[in-house]
Order: C-alpha cells, then structure tokens, then sequence
C-alpha cells in the first residue's frame, strides 16, 4: 500500500516497533489531552482563499537566523532515533540535506554531533537541556559548534520529565546496544532500569531543575551561536526570552509530553507573535501533519515550523527514504496550499488568508432598502 500521506507512517512504524519503543514516541503526558489537541485545534482554522492570483510561479524558500533553506519545514529534535531505525540519526541528518533544510540534532541522541557531522554538509541545530553538572555543558555547547552546528535550541519546559505513564507501565529504558551518545564518555550515556520510567529517573538525576534566565545569559558567554528558546507559550516568557537575548522562539509543548492542558502550539502561536513584536522569529513545533498545516501556522505568524514524530515513525518505516518522503509530502501539499490560496511566496501569506473560532465577526456592509 503506498503512503500518500504523513500520518499513514505512524500505522507503520506501530507495527514494526517493540510495544516499549512505538509508546515512547507516541504517547503524550498524563490524559494526552494536549496530545490530541494539538492535532485537532488545526482543524478549526479555516482558510480564506483568494482567487484569480498567478501561481505558475511559487517559491518556498525562507531564511532562518540568516541560513537559505528551500522551505519553513524543519526537523525538530527527538531523542534516540536510533531505537526507529539501526541508522538513527544518520539517516535522518541526510533526509534533511538533500531537502535542503535544517535538522536538529537532541542532546539525547543516540548519535554524536561528530558523528551526524560526518555525514556530510548541511544547517544544523544542537538541542540542549542543561545538566547539573555545567562543565558537561560547556563541553556539549563546544563540541557541537566545533562539529559546525550553526545553533542552539534550549529546552526550557524540562525541569522535571512529565508524566508519561506509557513508559512508567512499559518501565522504559534506552535499550542496552545504544547509549545517548553525546554522553557517552562522560559516564553519562546509560541509563539504569527503574521501577519507573528509567528516562525520568535519568532526568530527575542529571537534568538541573535550578534552570533560570541567567542561565540563558551564561550560555550566551560560553558560545558564539544563536540561541533559539524551545518550550515558550506565553506572552509573558515571549517578553522575557527577548530581553535575554534569545535570537528566536519555539512554541513548543514538547509535544504533549510535560504539562497536559496546556493549549496547542498552534493556539498558543499568537499571543506568543503578537508579544516578540518582529523583535525576533517565532517558530511552531507540534502537531503538523499537513502542507496546510504549515500555511496555518506561518499565517499566524510563524517564520517556519518543525516536525517530530512524523520523522521517528517514518524512520521506523522505510529509514531515510521514509524521512525524505515525510519532507517531500509535506513541501508538495504546502505549496499546493499556497498555489489554491493565491500565493507566490512566503511573504504573501496573510492573516486573511484564514479564520479563526476568535476572530471578530466579518461584517457585511449593511444592504440598502
């Protein structure tokens, strides 16, 4: 059965993966409310075509903190692909060059920085989460810009790991062949079996909950890379991350997997807009599934979006052929979207171009008697 399009690969990869490693990247925390809605609240966003525009023409290309890249779909950072697929991280690094776009890499990994490096050219970013121990850090930040990272995406939602019972059931641990690979000569690339999950008790270990803004301000001292803050939704951290230097935002709820009943990223995208004032790019990570979903997003104000799972399932799929075909999917259907809305290029999309359930009514122009 061809795949034609990006959900049919989660099917897949339930099929081929362990039961412990297919709810790992599936599950979201606690009730997996925000799980769903983060999928659902895309759906009620209409669009407002316009009509009669010249599309034999369109260009999807974007710039992100100065790099060209062919389109605002990007990979986001998830830990261990290598569970997915024997070539991991590998295979993932070189889907995202040949599409021309920028992949990160998670601190998680199961792959070093050295290693995705060697694959060959290509704009990566390095996810960070910020160990007790700051020397590890420190190392981490150089080893990354010396492999040729381009930037750091700090997670910031992580003090704790969420609740993700999946894992607490399935008393998830990385499997004994792979290590985190980042860490793996400081002693800290394994992890022990818990009467848990073993993830959260290797966070609840090594991962600093103290985590503040000056830490933002000590990460800017020790690299020159831009440092991006994943995990903001309010306006009010929006505010703060500016003033901190941050050179760019990801709304970002990790996927449903921290704090349930937070809103979606995609309802959560315009305050977060609305409060960076153009000061810096806001980016969208969670939920997108869809070329219309990225129109959605950049409509609302985004500068380009990052997808999750949809590159884990893939991978566990068809390996880099699947990741390519998830970014080919997805860069036909956006430009589609744009071309059936009445738009040549990024800059075009609009506000108008969609509605939204908290839009003031339209009102017609009163009809004369």
């Amino acid at each position: 059965m061809e795949v034609t399009n990006v959900t049919e690969y989660q099917a897949i990869a339930k099929e081929k993966l362990p039961k412990m490693v297919y709810d790992y990247y599936a599950s979201g925390a606690e009730d997996q409310w925000t799980l769903a809605e983060n999928r659902n609240a895309f759906s009620r966003i209409l669009f407002r075509p316009r009509i009669l525009i010249d599309v034999s023409k369109i260009d999807l290309s974007t710039t992100v903190l100065g790099f060209k890249i062919s389109m605002p779909i990007m990979i986001a950072p998830t830990a261990m692909q290598k569970m997915a697929h024997p070539e991991g991280e590998y295979a993932t690094a070189r889907a995202a060059s040949a599409a021309g776009t920028i992949m990160t890499l998670s601190s998680w990994a199961t792959s070093s920085v050295e290693e995705v490096a060697s694959t060959g050219p290509g704009i990566r970013f390095f996810q960070l989460y910020v160990y007790k121990d700051r020397n590890v850090v420190a190392q981490l930040v150089r080893r990354a810009e010396r492999a040729g990272f381009k930037a750091i995406a700090l997670t910031v939602d992580t003090p704790r790991l969420g609740r993700r019972e999946a894992d607490i059931k399935n008393r998830f641990v990385l499997p004994p062949f792979l290590t985190l690979k980042n860490f793996e000569g400081l002693d800290l690339g394994k992890m022990d079996q818990a009467n848990d999950s073993g993830l959260a008790s290797y966070v609840a270990g090594q991962i600093d909950r103290t985590l503040s803004w000056k830490d933002v301000k000590w990460l800017q001292s020790i690299t020159s890379m831009p440092i991006l803050v994943k995990g903001v939704i309010t306006a009010e951290d929006t505010r703060l991350a500016v003033q901190n230097g941050a050179a760019g935002i990801i709304v970002s709820n990790h996927g449903a997997r921290q704090l349930d009943y937070v809103p979606s990223t995609i309802m959560a995208l315009e305050e977060v807009v609305k409060a960076a004032q153009g000061r810096v790019p806001v980016f969208l990570d969670g939920g997108v599934r869809r070329g219309t979903d990225v129109f959605k997003a950049l409509a609302l104000g985004a500068s380009g979006i990052f997808i999750g799972r949809p590159v884990v399932f893939s991978l566990a799929a068809e390996g880099e052929a699947g990741v390519r075909k998830v970014l080919q999917m997805l860069r036909e259907e956006f430009e589609l979207t744009m071309a059936l809305s009445g738009c040549r290029s990024l800059k075009e999309i609009t506000r108008d171009h969609i509605m939204t359930e908290w839009d003031a009514p339209r009102t017609l122009p009163t009809a004369r008697l």
